[in-house]
């Protein structure tokens, strides 16, 4: 697949009464601690923790709230007819607000998988589907926290195979607050340690039939 555009942002877009409001009712929820693939079942061991650590250390609040979905799917569509992606997509997934604190990362991944999803009820509307649209949204001014860069390799393999910081592009146009990007899920990214101060997000992916 030849795309001229691995993302697609609007700066500032979201106003800043939105971001505090997802914030502050996020922080009324339950938090979790963040995930990677091959680890979803219920309790984790502390070998399990520990190994996702390794990659990614971060908590998180699930949220399926229409008000939320109702500002960000305009968004969505503009991002993916604007950058000439024009991908097929059905429905989102829940909305993962992130909260980075001092010392916490995402390293090196892609969001979708090479096999669609295969749920045990063959009616979730889920189930057959991949992750085609991946969306981040800067709930947080740049200027309220240090590190937490959010950084693209547009080469189709996982970057620790390679040292090539030249291929790295650092996202600094969504650092103002409000600021969302969008991308194919399956371009490599990372969010870098936080040095300081909390970076709050939110992120959503976005679903439909495998590519042909």
């Amino acid at each position: 697949m030849n795309i001229s555009n691995y993302y697609w942002y609007f700066s500032g877009a979201l106003t800043p009464r939105f971001c505090d409001d997802v914030i502050a009712y996020a922080n009324q929820q339950k938090e979790s601690i963040a995930r990677t693939g091959g680890y979803d079942k219920k309790e984790l061991s502390k070998q399990d923790i520990k190994n996702i650590q390794r990659k990614r250390k971060s908590d998180l609040v699930w949220l399926n709230d229409t008000w939320i979905y109702k500002e960000l799917h305009p968004y969505v569509h503009k991002a993916n007819k604007n950058a000439g992606w024009n991908f097929d997509w059905e429905r989102s997934e829940s909305c993962q607000f992130t909260k980075y604190k001092l010392n916490q990362y995402y390293d090196w991944h892609c969001d979708s998988w090479d096999k669609p999803y295969d749920r045990k009820d063959p009616n979730n509307p889920e189930h057959g589907r991949i992750r085609k649209l991946s969306m981040t949204c800067q709930l947080t001014d740049g200027s309220e926290y240090k590190g937490g860069e959010l950084e693209f390799d547009f080469r189709n393999y996982d970057p620790h195979m390679r040292d090539e910081s030249k291929h790295r592009i650092q996202c600094k146009e969504i650092l103002p607050k409000g600021s969302i990007i969008v991308f194919p899920s399956f371009v490599w990214h990372r969010v870098k340690p936080v040095t300081s101060g909390t970076r709050y997000s939110l992120v959503v992916w976005h679903l439909g039939r495998p590519f042909r």
